[in-house]
């Protein structure tokens, strides 16, 4: 048990690191980088601008997982994760040194893209070597319930960094925060990459891939192999997790926007609901997971698709009445029915592919979609509410988005009673 505790906490502490960076950056592109590094352009466009920049760590991603994905294959799932972990804690302190552009200029959002390409090279592999880790050291019953350990990290991370941002907001008066309280949260992160690099290195490599090795079985182009022979299960894997990422980037990232530039509610509310969420979303995905070892993948994953449908269609009108208390459990509950599709989709999309290139797969299923689940949404929501000025775009982009994971889930086979070979 304690073993598992700590393969558990290894696996958690770098997706949460991961996510911490991501969102103390998200949190930040929709309330402030509009004003420090695109100054020139007007608010709204310069919140479409910032969130372009968020894009490109998803654009990033991947290159991430076909370069780390490989390595994951040939030299080892603990290996991997050592390295994306230190690349991301580098790049993320080294944004919170940046010079604004009234400083630097232009320079300024060019080091902010290209830190943020990097960071998305580091979260591409960073993924699957996390749920790989758990589910390859774990009990074959238990793997939805150790999968969501990696799964539990975005919204640990996000709550670190919305908890994070909303002290320093509330500590820190607006001119202080505009000029250096925005670099505190990046370079806080330096604390969580010491405490994961300790975690890792004090666990070994995963018992499937040393076999594989003792065998002489290891891939040795996984990435071609999976493109080649996997490609069915690939488009099952990736399809289903566009609907999930689309409905995080709503909840975490462009809801933030919405409420403080669109309904002209306090950054401080904002912050408070998103943090709620997130909270929710840590205790509730492990509870999915575990749901799915005992019913099935598919079963769980279905019913959380089938209620998101129906709560983004009443989602914008619940904010519309501006009242904390309705901005809190819209949120709270579109984190919780997220969790039901975000608990088992490690599990399953790991059950898709065979050991040899398990990594490989894995890395390519969540970085290919996560550019358009994720990534570009933000984007889309902006311009959608700048173009049509209704959120009704918005909510019809999220419900084809689940649709679509609906029709990848209906394609694929239930996985969670066959062995991982």
């Amino acid at each position: 048990m304690g073993n598992l505790r700590k393969i558990a906490a290894a696996s958690l502490v770098g997706t949460t690191l991961e996510y911490y960076d991501f969102a103390v950056y998200n949190s930040l592109a929709a309330l402030i980088f509009n004003r420090i590094f695109f100054p020139s352009f007007d608010p709204m466009m310069g919140t479409i601008l910032a969130f372009a920049t968020f894009a490109v760590g998803y654009l990033a991603r991947p290159l991430g997982g076909v370069i780390f994905g490989r390595l994951g294959d040939r030299h080892g799932r603990r290996y991997v994760l050592v390295v994306t972990l230190m690349l991301m804690g580098v790049t993320t302190t080294l944004m919170g040194l940046l010079p604004t552009y009234e400083n630097a200029g232009v320079i300024s959002p060019v080091l902010l893209i290209l830190l943020r390409f990097v960071q998305g090279i580091a979260l591409g592999g960073e993924w699957a070597g996390a749920v790989l880790l758990a589910i390859e050291h774990g009990a074959p019953q238990h793997r939805g319930r150790n999968g969501s350990f990696a799964q539990m990290g975005p919204s640990l991370g996000t709550l670190l960094a919305t908890g994070c941002i909303a002290l320093i907001t509330l500590s820190i008066p607006g001119d202080a925060f505009l000029s250096w309280g925005w670099r505190v949260p990046f370079l806080a992160s330096i604390v969580l990459i010491g405490f994961g690099l300790w975690l890792r290195v004090g666990v070994g490599e995963t018992p499937l891939f040393e076999q594989l090795q003792a065998r002489a079985a290891v891939a040795s182009a996984p990435i071609r192999e999976v493109l080649r022979h996997h490609w069915r299960r690939l488009l099952i894997a990736g399809g289903v997790r566009i609907g999930a990422d689309v409905l995080y980037s709503l909840l975490v990232v462009f809801t933030l926007t919405y409420l403080v530039t669109g309904l002209h509610q306090p950054r401080s509310l904002a912050l408070i609901a998103v943090s709620v969420g997130a909270a929710v979303n840590v205790l509730s995905v492990p509870l999915f997971g575990a749901l799915s070892d005992r019913y099935g993948r598919r079963p769980i994953y279905a019913s959380g698709i089938l209620l998101a449908i129906a709560w983004v269609a009443g989602y914008f009108s619940v904010l519309a009445f501006r009242d904390p208390l309705l901005v809190l459990l819209a949120v709270s509950s579109g984190f919780l029915i997220h969790a039901a599709m975000y608990g088992p989709q490690a599990a399953f999309i790991a059950e898709q592919f065979p050991t040899r290139i398990r990594y490989a797969g894995s890395s390519l299923a969540y970085t290919l979609v996560g550019i358009v689940g994720g990534g570009l949404a933000p984007v889309a929501f902006t311009a959608l509410l700048r173009i049509y000025g209704s959120s009704t775009p918005i909510s019809l982009y999220v419900a084809a988005a689940l649709a679509l994971s609906g029709l990848a889930l209906l394609a694929a086979r239930e996985t969670s009673r066959l062995p991982l070979e």
